[in-house]
């Protein structure tokens, strides 16, 4: 299967992201914690052209923490610096304009040196659909501006927000790549709800099966814990079987309603039910199943 998902405001958001790189200072870059690589545009550094970068590993109270650490040691040995932020709760904001500061800072004394004035940063927050860029920005606002949604593809359109006098911020629609090529890395995205639901309704039991799979070989006891199972069946599809009939999704006939099952099953992943679960982590593992992101193990 392979999951591709590219709609013509993302082409357009681009083009204007390219546009408006003169009026700002860095980028917020947004990526979601539990799938940092994944989440993260391969063509980021072409689209910012270089300008300075922050990564914030969005939804990090539903990743592995210990995983969430080693995430951030590989980004700042890329030269990256990284902060987990929770944005709907507003955990890690402080650090975010800390850090801001500090990579803004040498230009900022360019400027004074020159007899301009100080002024606020500008940044600008970019990151694939659905990561929580709207969230962060009202958290940091303090107030609801920027339209909010649990779908991917809310934010449209481009918008200048002030955030105290200190900063401003321009936030900008998800913007997805073209073509995946890696097809684990569509899964990923859509098992965590980057890509709508409404143009995998067919893939969906295949998501799951994948989504199953990494739980049994990664996280195991996370299935039987939450459904109250006494054994998982080795088989991924079994697996979704007995958690379908263990939830009394039966059809006429006897028959295991699947569909249903694999909602259940991507729903409580989403919100955490399932625990803090990170699908993919620094070291092999990426390299393997896409030569093109090499990722180098921690030491």
């Amino acid at each position: 299967m392979t999951i591709q998902w590219f709609p013509g405001h993302m082409a357009k958001a681009r083009r204007e992201v390219s546009e408006k790189l003169k009026l700002i200072d860095l980028v917020l870059e947004l990526v979601d914690a539990r799938l940092p690589l994944s989440s993260r545009n391969p063509m980021m550094g072409e689209i910012t052209q270089q300008k300075p970068r922050l990564v914030l590993l969005n939804k990090a109270d539903l990743a592995d923490p210990l995983i969430t650490r080693q995430w951030e040691e590989w980004f700042q040995a890329e030269g990256t610096p990284a902060i987990p932020v929770v944005a709907t709760q507003g955990d890690g904001l402080r650090r975010i304009e800390s850090e801001a500061k500090k990579l803004v800072k040498p230009k900022m004394e360019a400027m004074m040196k020159k007899g301009i004035r100080p002024r606020a940063v500008r940044a600008m927050i970019l990151g694939i659909p659905n990561v929580g860029k709207s969230s962060l920005i009202n958290r940091m606002a303090k107030k609801n501006i920027a339209k909010t949604g649990d779908k991917p593809g809310v934010t449209r359109t481009q918008q200048w927000i002030k955030v105290g006098k200190e900063f401003e911020l321009l936030d900008t629609p998800g913007i997805l790549w073209p073509k995946f090529d890696d097809p684990q890395v569509g899964l990923r995205l859509a098992a965590t709800g980057a890509i709508k639901d409404e143009i995998l309704d067919s893939d969906r039991e295949e998501i799951t099966y994948f989504l199953v799979r990494y739980l049994q070989s990664h996280y195991p006891g996370a299935l039987e814990e939450r459904y109250k199972l006494e054994e998982l069946p080795e088989d991924p599809w079994d697996a979704v079987l007995l958690i379908g009939k263990k939830r009394g999704m039966i059809r006429a006939g006897g028959h295991i309603d699947t569909m249903a099952a694999c909602e259940l099953i991507l729903r409580e992943f989403r919100s955490g039910m399932l625990g803090r679960i990170t699908l993919e982590q620094p070291g092999k593992e990426q390299t393997d199943q896409d030569p093109n992101r090499e990722v180098p193990p921690l030491d």
